[in-house]
């Protein structure tokens, strides 16, 4: 088995690299992230797991530096590996491993190229994404396709559900195609990325709800954004409501909405387009709002809601 360095992050990079060591490829070194301090850690530890391997480990802020280069080079590796690694590579880097520079990305490229693929997909109300390794060049996302699987996205699987499932694909793409990539004889085809998309990075700011919407698309950018994510959000009456959770089933709405309400024993959103979904979970001005505390925050048991 031939020698990767590996660039690792995330659940994704801790599966992945997990696959390689399964399969016996030697890794001199892994360059992955210091956690965050400011953000919420909701997955596993690809250093941690690196410990565990006594494997060489750097987490640079910067993999494009002239010591990380040489690094790089001097572990002579035949692959470079990116699992959910968050800085692009340099040109530098990828032309150093002498069989080439790949990378797992958590969509179905060419679809979803770019920014939190996982997150978009959701968004856009998709019924289907999975997880795709590519050869890396410089344009991101834009190398030959070598592995693919793809997973479903059921109306009410949240962010995390779907990574989770690209998480396993991750791995049973790489499990498949480890040997004929190895041995040299992996299929490579190219991407035509005119027929596939492109998404940049989300910011907290972009889960403020448009009431205006339809309910799918409402509830949509709820799980899209729900927990460990920042979640969705609106202002009431100078009063800061975040919507946590929710659950669609393609009801009528009871009135003329958008308007939130309590009927037996539950919370629900009557939208703009006439259809209604439940609230799971919702916190004004972080104070938790359940049905029985509803018409005591809201000082009645119905709430029109601001439709921008």
């Amino acid at each position: 088995m031939s020698r990767a360095v590996v660039f690792a992050y995330n659940d994704v990079g801790v599966r992945c690299l997990s696959v390689l060591l399964a399969h016996g490829m030697e890794i001199p070194l892994v360059v992955t992230h210091q956690d965050d301090p400011n953000e919420t850690v909701w997955f596993d530890s690809v250093a941690e797991l690196a410990d565990l391997h006594e494997l060489p480990t750097i987490t640079p802020d910067n993999p494009n530096t002239p010591e990380v280069i040489e690094s790089v080079r001097a572990a002579r590796p035949d692959f470079l590996f990116s699992f959910y690694y968050r800085h692009m590579l340099g040109a530098e880097l990828l032309e150093i491993p002498s069989r080439g520079a790949y990378n797992m990305h958590g969509s179905l490229l060419p679809d979803y190229r770019g920014r939190v693929p996982v997150n978009w997909t959701v968004l856009r109300g998709e019924p289907r994404t999975g997880a795709s390794l590519h050869r890396m060049v410089a344009k991101p996302d834009a190398g030959d396709l070598v592995a693919q699987q793809a997973v479903p996205i059921l109306p009410n699987d949240t962010a995390v559900t779907v990574f989770r499932k690209v998480t396993c694909a991750a791995e049973c793409c790489l499990t498949e195609v480890l040997p004929a990539l190895d041995e040299g004889r992996a299929k490579h085809v190219p991407l035509d990325l005119a027929a596939g998309s492109y998404f940049g990075r989300r910011r907290p700011e972009d889960g403020r709800i448009d009431w205006s919407q339809s309910a799918w698309t409402v509830h949509n950018l709820i799980r899209a954004v729900a927990p460990p994510f920042p979640g969705a959000f609106f202002d009431q009456e100078g009063r800061h409501v975040c919507v946590l959770s929710s659950h669609f089933r393609s009801e009528d709405a009871r009135a003329e909405g958008p308007r939130l309400y309590v009927e037996s024993g539950r919370i629900f959103a009557d939208a703009a387009d006439g259809v209604r979904f439940q609230i799971l979970a919702l916190t004004v001005d972080g104070r938790e709002v359940t049905a029985e505390n509803f018409t005591d925050v809201w000082g009645a048991p119905a709430v029109a809601l601001p439709a921008s």
